[in-house]
């Protein structure tokens, strides 16, 4: 039988977005503004790959971010494809990440030809865990040539790839040491942690390249979207490149240098994008204050949330609760999505899906305890 508490949560969640209809995980929030920048960029005529809201987003994208250069794309994980690509991952290879993630991660690195190679994450950060990186490194990898090869396979260790989970920065100073000691290009799934900080930088700039996401259920979204955030001068250059089929410029000649993707992102998303890029500030404020409105009943209801790791600044794009076991886990899914709150457990570990069973995975310890027991609740900015 379920305990009172989350019964009461549930009704908390009714209160806090004031209404007893449907509450969604997360859902998007339009005004005016996007309306007036979408107007104009169809009245431009230009709604596909080229228009000036491309433009107008990668540098505002970049300056809030950071980073010195941003391409916009199609969605995250296209821009999480040609992010490894950029950092060398090759066919035959191997890539470093976390079991505990969506499955746009291991889709990017399968794109690619490579395949995973699972660490476990901490229970403090949701992300990929130093420590575990460290011990498989230490216990199966061997610099050869200034490469890393893991001695097991003898296949060439082409990237490691952490995930911010839910907005939650990882240790990602500690994993950019590790992975320069190892001579590993770190590449950053930033896709759910736009507006978060680690050590006061911006999540997506500590590796070689970093992914956002602005899918429809992230914290500014033009329906899909996804952008490419590296300082790289050379690399920024060859992602626009490559994400516009590698055409060459060319007034009226379509001549094409190697074998590209039509990665773009369409003016149209851009335009919605660029309208949403204002607001963010706005809903970062908001988000937290329903965050802290959420840590504060569940600490006077002896329930455990998810808060914001040591040294950073989440965006806290979806909130997380932990619960005592799987049973209360499942008990309490049943109940709030019958009361019309939509609530979600963590997603099916990666190394557990048929694709992916095969590939080697650490101990996944702190992740198996996490996808038992973690429940994400409403999340979306309050009006």
């Amino acid at each position: 039988m379920i305990r009172s508490e989350l019964k009461n949560l549930v009704a908390f969640i009714q209160q806090t977005y004031q209404t007893n209809e449907f509450i969604p995980l997360h859902e998007p929030r339009f005004s005016e503004r996007e309306k007036e920048l979408l107007t104009d960029c169809i009245d431009s005529t230009f709604v596909s790959s080229v228009g000036k809201y491309v433009d107008q987003f990668e540098q505002k994208l970049a300056e809030y971010t950071g980073a010195k250069y941003a391409i916009a794309t199609v969605n995250g994980t296209s821009a999480l494809h040609i992010a490894l690509l950029l950092a060398g991952v090759e066919r035959d290879t191997e890539v470093i990440t976390q079991a505990l993630s969506f499955i746009a991660t291991c889709n990017a690195i399968s794109y690619c030809g490579a395949e995973p190679v699972f660490v476990d994450v901490d229970k403090q950060t949701l992300g990929l865990s130093p420590d575990s990186l460290q011990t498989f490194l230490t216990e199966y990898a061997e610099i050869r040539d200034g490469q890393c090869f893991n001695k097991r396979t003898n296949k060439r260790i082409s990237a490691c790839v952490p995930m911010h989970t839910f907005g939650h920065p990882c240790e990602i100073d500690k994993i950019k040491t590790i992975c320069e000691q190892w001579c590993i290009p770190l590449v950053e799934d930033a896709a759910e942690s736009l507006g978060s900080y680690y050590k006061k930088e911006h999540t997506g700039t500590f590796g070689l390249v970093g992914a956002i996401s602005f899918n429809g259920n992230k914290i500014i979204t033009a329906g899909g979207g996804g952008a490419i955030l590296t300082n790289d001068k050379e690399l920024a250059k060859k992602a626009k490149h490559i994400t516009t089929t590698a055409k060459v410029p060319h007034k009226w000649e379509f001549n094409h240098d190697q074998i590209g993707y039509n990665y773009r992102m369409p003016n149209l998303n851009a335009a919605l994008l660029c309208a949403q890029l204002e607001k963010l500030e706005l809903f970062l404020v908001n988000k937290r204050e329903t965050a802290e409105s959420y840590q504060a009943w569940c600490k006077d209801h002896n329930i455990d949330f998810i808060t914001e790791p040591l040294n950073t600044v989440s965006n806290y794009w979806l909130n997380a609760i932990l619960l005592a076991n799987k049973n209360e886990q499942q008990m309490f899914l049943e109940y709030a999505n019958e009361q019309g709150v939509m609530t979600r457990p963590v997603w099916t570990l990666l190394n557990q899906l048929p694709m992916f069973e095969h590939c080697f995975a650490m101990p996944q310890t702190n992740a198996q305890w996490l996808a038992e027991r973690l429940v994400n609740i409403p999340s979306s900015v309050r009006l």
